[in-house]
């Protein structure tokens, strides 16, 4: 059996790393689904004898579908990609979301560096590698360590010429383990202040106006496959219909090869 590596962080009560605080409503077994369950079955605590007189746990869970580790789908970007209405996340091919996973290793970049096209020839190299068609390509920032702190927000971020190369190779699915895709928020408000140059805004994301292709955000441990090719990484987004993104729980399956 592969070796499972959890590649995604938690979807938790007013999480620090979310700027778009998702709330989690416990119910309980004691409190309302004792009384869920006395209500639907007309039953009292002393008839609830396999469960010592206890009801069902719930969650009520408010959150937006780009909280967590997530899929952006193409209607993310915007109405149209490569001049066609843009696919939502439940009309993505489920072939896109497993396949060969291939780990690019650019820590190298600071925070509100872009990452370069040439870095992504670099990494490969140094593997070495030749991305083929549907690989599942993670961008390795190292930023997910910082996932407790305000310093999650500070990364480096995709070029626009960086992710077409990508997606102009055949690649679908373009993972990274920050907290976005692109620069920090603060980078490209405050570069467009001093410039005036809307080309700065989201770059990567609108990439996906002109060439299709889905990115994984909020990715985690990274350094825990241990290799950068040779594994599966298997990431399917919940179905949410007619959505622009969806949580999905990254996982990449690794063969290690016997002591």
């Amino acid at each position: 059996m592969p070796r499972l590596v959890d590649l995604s962080v938690p979807v938790m009560d007013q999480a620090e790393f979310e700027p778009w605080k998702p709330t989690i409503r416990y119910l309980t077994h004691e409190g309302e689904g004792l009384a869920w369950v006395k209500a639907e079955f007309g039953v009292e605590e002393a008839d609830l004898v396999w469960s010592d007189g206890k009801g069902a746990a719930f969650e009520e869970v408010h959150l937006i579908t780009h909280t967590g580790t997530h899929i952006d789908a193409p209607w993310h970007y915007g109405p149209l990609s490569e001049g066609r209405p843009a696919r939502t996340v439940d009309q993505c091919p489920l072939e896109w979301f497993y396949g060969d996973g291939v780990v690019l290793d650019v820590r190298h970049r600071k925070p509100g560096e872009l990452i370069t096209v040439e870095d992504l020839e670099a990494a490969l190299a140094r593997i070495p590698y030749r991305l083929k068609p549907y690989d599942i390509v993670l961008i390795q920032t190292g930023c997910d360590r910082w996932e407790s702190g305000r310093a999650y927000f500070r990364q480096p971020g995709m070029s626009r010429e960086s992710t077409l190369w990508l997606v102009e190779q055949g690649i679908k699915v373009i993972g990274i383990d920050a907290y976005g895709f692109d620069l920090p928020f603060e980078d490209m408000r405050e570069t467009f202040r001093r410039t005036r140059d809307g080309r700065i805004v989201w770059q990567a994301h609108f990439a996906g106006i002109t060439r299709e292709y889905c990115q994984i955000e909020k990715l985690a441990n990274l350094d825990q496959i241990g290799r950068a090719v040779g594994f599966k990484v298997a990431c399917f987004p919940v179905k949410v219909v007619g959505a622009s993104g969806a949580w999905c729980r990254a996982v990449a399956l690794v063969e290690d090869e016997e002591a």
